[in-house]
C-alpha cells in the first residue's frame, strides 16, 4: 500500500473513485454524483492540484489502483488560517476494515503537522456513522457539536457531528501509528 499526495496526472483515477463514492455513499457527502459527473477534466485537475494549503491524499494498492482518498484544505482568512478542514474521506468497499482510512488520516495529520501556524483540523461526519467516528476519536478528534439536518438528500435529512483535532495533541495520539 502506498499513500501519497495526488498530482494532476492522477485526475482520472481520482474522478473515478470520487464518483463511485457519491454513488455508493451519497448520504455521506455534501456533493452529488449528478453534479460532479459533469465536471470537466480541467476542473478535476484543478481540484486535486496540490498547494501548500490544499492537497488530496490517495492510497494505492499493489496494482497501483487508487483505493482511498481524503482531502485537506486550510482556511484562507487571516483570522481562520490556524484551522484546516478534512473533506471527502472514502475507501473503496473491498478495502474497508483493513486500516486504510486510519493510514490516510495518520499521513494527513503528519503532513499538516508541518504547516506553519496550523493549530487544528476540523471535520464533519454523519452522526450515525459510528465506524468513522470511532476512527476519528482514536486519532484524537473530539466531538464539539452536532448540526441537525446538515444534509438533505432525496427528501431525507442527515445530522452531522462536528469534530476537531488540536494539532499540538495530535503527535501524542498518532505516534504509535
Amino acid at each position: 500500500m502506498q499513500i501519497r499526495i495526488l498530482q494532476e496526472s492522477d485526475a482520472q483515477a481520482y474522478q473515478e473513485i470520487r464518483l463511485s463514492s457519491l454513488q455508493i455513499n451519497p448520504e455521506s457527502f455534501g456533493s452529488t454524483y449528478d453534479s460532479e459527473v459533469r465536471y470537466s477534466q480541467e476542473t478535476i485537475v484543478e481540484r486535486i492540484k496540490p498547494t501548500k494549503d490544499k492537497f488530496v491524499l490517495g492510497a494505492f494498492d499493489g496494482n497501483d489502483s487508487l483505493v482511498g482518498i481524503v482531502t485537506f484544505m486550510r482556511e484562507k482568512s487571516f483570522k481562520t488560517a490556524h484551522k484546516g478542514n478534512v473533506y471527502g474521506m472514502y475507501v473503496v468497499q473491498e478495502m474497508r476494515g483493513q486500516g486504510l482510512a486510519k493510514s490516510l488520516m495518520l499521513e494527513l495529520i503528519r503532513i499538516t503537522g508541518e504547516c506553519d501556524g496550523l493549530e487544528q483540523i476540523n471535520l464533519t461526519v454523519v452522526s450515525e456513522n459510528d465506524y468513522a467516528k470511532k476512527l476519528y476519536m482514536s486519532l484524537g478528534f473530539e466531538t464539539y457539536g452536532r448540526e441537525r439536518n446538515a444534509l438533505k438528500f432525496n427528501g431525507q435529512y442527515v445530522d452531522e457531528d462536528l469534530m476537531v483535532l488540536n494539532i499540538s495533541n495530535a503527535q501524542d495520539n498518532t505516534s504509535d501509528g
